[in-house]
């Protein structure tokens, strides 16, 4: 690939007719005023999978924006004015100073950052900030299947999944395969929308069967009859259960351990440095 590369290299600096060197040896492949691209700048733009043709393409691409953007640069300088370079200087050399402080800080924080969120702590965050977690939407625990009425044992598997024991659930995770779709889960908060968009047959219209604790709700379509029980139902405005916003609660916790370490990183490495004499003010 590197053959291939420098022969495409010498391609297209031969058809510029330039070729330059710089002091310490290394290849130059093409130049604008002062400032030269070298070899080690595209030698990683094409690899063994592209074509000879394609990579000509590529590199001789790459170089010619390389080139309008180095004489937009030097228009740049010729006809700005010296207090515009000087604050867009301070401006790239703030922004590097940015990019290079915010670098650091994340390593930092990601090597002493505690990202656990026990229950106890949840609850209690939960507990002050109740308000802030009112639903927007309904909130349901509910399992179904949809199966084909004609299957063998229809009736069997309804009585199952109606009275839903232990010993129903074992067996009918045991044949599943047999559903169309499935959800036995009926421990965990979803939201009704995604029921809506997960079942078709379920629509604005009759959505409400689904809004009502305790009911169990048949709907059929041309693949066979959805059997749907509903366990629980939190409406808008409720406010949300614990174990459905324990996530959300989770990243503002671990979002503010953040905050107070880095403030707390800060202060550190400005006493450090006193103290090792790397930073004093002049009075």
């Amino acid at each position: 690939m590197r053959i291939k590369l420098i022969i495409l290299v010498l391609f297209v600096t031969l058809v510029s007719c330039d070729f330059f060197k710089r002091q310490d040896e290394q290849t130059a492949v093409a130049r604008v005023n002062e400032s030269y691209l070298y070899y080690d700048d595209i030698k990683d733009l094409v690899n063994d999978e592209t074509s000879v043709e394609d990579s000509t393409l590529i590199v001789q691409n790459f170089i010619n924006r390389w080139a309008t953007q180095q004489l937009f640069m030097d228009g740049a300088k010729l006809n700005l004015s010296e207090s515009e370079q000087e604050t867009f200087n301070k401006l790239v050399n703030q922004y590097k100073n940015d990019l290079y402080t915010k670098a650091y800080i994340e390593a930092l924080v990601k090597r002493s950052i505690d990202t656990l969120v026990d229950t106890d702590e949840a609850q209690v965050y939960y507990d002050n900030n109740k308000e802030v977690f009112k639903l927007n939407e309904e909130l349901i625990k509910f399992r179904y299947i949809h199966v084909d009425e004609n299957i063998i044992d229809y009736d069997k598997i309804k009585e199952k999944f109606e009275r839903f024991e232990a010993q129903d659930k074992k067996e009918l995770d045991s044949i599943s395969l047999q559903f169309n779709s499935y959800s036995l889960n009926d421990s965990i908060w979803i939201r009704l929308s995604q029921v809506i968009e997960k079942i078709p047959v379920v629509t604005p219209e009759n959505k409400n069967e689904l809004l009502k604790k305790s009911n169990f709700v048949q709907l059929k379509d041309s693949l066979g009859v959805y059997l749907m029980q509903i366990n629980d139902v939190l409406l808008r405005n409720n406010t949300a259960p614990l174990e459905y916003v324990k996530p959300t609660i989770d990243q503002i916790v671990i979002n503010k351990r953040k905050l107070e370490l880095i403030r707390q990183l800060e202060k550190d490495i400005i006493k450090d440095a006193i103290k090792n004499k790397q930073f004093e003010i002049y009075k």
